[in-house]
């Protein structure tokens, strides 16, 4: 699903070059569930975001389902992932002026999708919110809002989902709910999840951990095994 080549990523600091990722491969099998851990300013995040195709790398490659996402204009590239990716952000970044059900629509109608309103309900219920798509975010709690972000995410049922500290902002108790339900939609869905947390308690629930430190794959280890 996620084919990761030799990527490098260096950003302007103080007029100074600064590398963020340096030669990073990995490889992501179809239905995996792979965490990506490391301190803080070791490239996790930032891996995720070239990943998703949020950024574009200094050099290396990057296939997602097959697609080098590195070569392609702007609008093959958000045609791409829309329909191949769901991003789950830790900050949830709903559209306040909306409600849990406007929000989650969002994708669908910019798809050009007829008749939102069933798949909208449908999602909705999913992830334990089938009673709240009338509630703006502000009238929602912190897990009730990374719910509606995970709907949204799953709107045009994309094979990848990655998440970017998902549970980050959340207590331990509504973050254990917010994991449970994602490694419960890969297992329904079949999706592939992706996830960047700095959380041992999460990491160790998925079936393989990578963990990078100074922009470098330091450790690649699979759980499932162990189990």
């Amino acid at each position: 699903m996620v084919r990761v080549r030799d990527l490098v990523m260096r950003l302007a600091s103080g007029g100074r070059p600064v590398t963020v990722l340096d030669g990073v491969s990995l490889q992501v099998e179809t239905g995996e569930v792979v965490a990506v851990t490391g301190p803080s300013g070791s490239g996790k995040s930032t891996l995720l975001g070239l990943v998703a195709g949020l950024d574009a790398p200094t050099s290396g490659t990057i296939e997602v389902a097959g697609v080098d996402v590195t070569r392609l204009d702007e609008r093959a590239l958000a045609r791409f992932r829309r329909e191949t990716i769901g991003f789950v952000f830790q900050a949830y970044h709903l559209i306040p002026t909306l409600t849990a059900a406007e929000n989650v629509a969002v994708p669908l109608e910019l798809a050009g999708v007829g008749d939102v309103e069933p798949r909208v309900t449908a999602l909705l219920a999913e992830v334990g919110l089938g009673a709240r798509g009338h509630h703006y975010p502000a009238q929602l709690s912190g897990g009730e809002q990374q719910r509606v972000a995970i709907a949204r995410a799953l709107a045009l049922a994309p094979p990848l989902l990655l998440a970017d500290e998902p549970t980050g902002n959340l207590d331990s108790v509504t973050g254990e709910q917010i994991v449970d339900l994602l490694l419960a939609l890969n297992r329904e869905r079949g999706a592939t999840l992706l996830l960047v947390t700095h959380e041992a308690g999460l990491a160790a629930r998925a079936g393989r951990v990578v963990a990078l430190r100074d922009g470098r794959v330091v450790s690649d280890r699979s759980l499932a095994a162990a189990r």
